[in-house]
């Protein structure tokens, strides 16, 4: 890993991470409903919600339906563009904000780089990003108070100081972090038009096949699945990602670098299964359709192979290259991170079973 390395990684690349800025106050969480009167027949659902409960405004309206948060006719509704009908009744559910003021602890952190505005870490797999529900601490939020100090306090929100993208839990690989509300604000802007670069590996089964293009698909909230992620045709958010196979294992499995043309929740994984190639290991999207594990690919593979990979026990999704434009200096970086040896060992067993 080396910075001021020469800028080979595509600078269209834009994490399927990236936080935009919100309300870190706490609120309870509220139930609303609202049924359409005969005058907003014919108006978009978000319009006409945003109209009718007049706490919401039409952006937070926008993602209470991507996050699948409103129901109507006995189903969730991901589209804000549905038409809505007179008598029509719709369930809002509001969650609750818990504010939070993350304690500092003493928990090791892999630092690739760092000076007096940015930091940037190679973040192992299990380490949740920021505390959450079901996560309260042991976060790298903590860790990174610990390490810091009191310079991130209120950098980026009190919940997430510093942080301005984020990996899933067990998705490893590199992150950087502002240190300062000047580098925090350069950051995000990067992350926002798509002039900060990252680059992915993926072990996924099968080999997708033309072995390198491009995947299109509207990203939303899943109707069947709100734990989900999902290719949707009406509503969600554009998404694309490039991609190309490193190096196949048979037709079993697959090595595969991807690149984001645009930054959706779960996006890589999203993509991938919806080709019919998901990431060996991925409890959420890794059974496909087939709803095994590695389906018909696993049946290719001898034992002990296939066990290993059956039984790999978090997503093979590892965040390999960093590049962006120093938010103070202006320089160009690039920092990479080798895969980690958990996917190495299963390269290798692929390689030799």
């Amino acid at each position: 890993m080396a910075a001021n390395m020469p800028d080979d990684t595509n600078p269209d690349d834009l994490s399927d991470d990236f936080l935009d800025p919100d309300d870190d106050a706490g609120s309870p969480a509220r139930a609303l409903a609202y049924t359409v009167p005969d005058e907003a027949a014919g108006q978009r659902l978000d319009k006409a919600l945003a109209a009718g409960l007049p706490d919401l405004s039409r952006s937070r309206v926008q993602a209470l339906l991507e996050q699948g948060c409103v129901r109507g006719d006995g189903r969730t509704i991901t589209d804000p563009s549905l038409r809505v009908k007179p008598g029509q009744t719709f369930e809002v559910e509001v969650p609750g904000a818990e504010a939070a003021e993350p304690v500092a602890q003493d928990i090791p952190i892999d630092v690739v780089f760092e000076d007096a505005d940015v930091l940037v870490i190679d973040k192992p797999a299990g380490l949740v990003v920021h505390p959450a529900a079901g996560n309260p601490d042991g976060t790298l939020v903590n860790a990174l108070l610990a390490h810091c100090g009191d310079s991130l306090s209120g950098i980026g929100g009190v919940k997430r100081p510093g942080i301005v993208h984020r990996l899933d839990k067990d998705t490893s690989g590199l992150m950087v972090v502002a240190k300062n509300d000047r580098a925090h604000h350069g950051l995000s802007e990067q992350f926002s038009d798509r002039t900060l670069s990252r680059t992915y590996l993926a072990l996924v089964w099968g080999v997708p096949n033309p072995t390198q293009g491009r995947i299109e698909g509207n990203i939303g909230r899943s109707s069947a699945d709100r734990k989900k992620m999902a290719v949707v045709t009406g509503g969600g958010k554009h998404a694309a990602t490039k991609y190309r196979v490193v190096k196949s294992f048979g037709m079993a499995a697959s090595l595969v670098e991807c690149v984001l043309e645009t930054g959706r929740t779960h996006q890589i994984r999203v993509h991938l299964t919806h080709i019919g190639h998901p990431l060996v290991g991925d409890p959420l999207y890794g059974r496909g359709r087939s709803g095994r594990p590695g389906g018909k690919f696993a049946s290719l593979l001898p034992e002990p192979v296939r066990g290993s990979l059956v039984g790999f026990p978090r997503q093979a999704l590892h965040a390999a290259a960093l590049t962006f434009r120093h938010p103070v200096s202006g320089e160009i970086v690039t920092f990479r991170s080798p895969i980690p040896a958990d996917i190495h060992e299963l390269i290798v067993t692929l390689e030799t079973g």
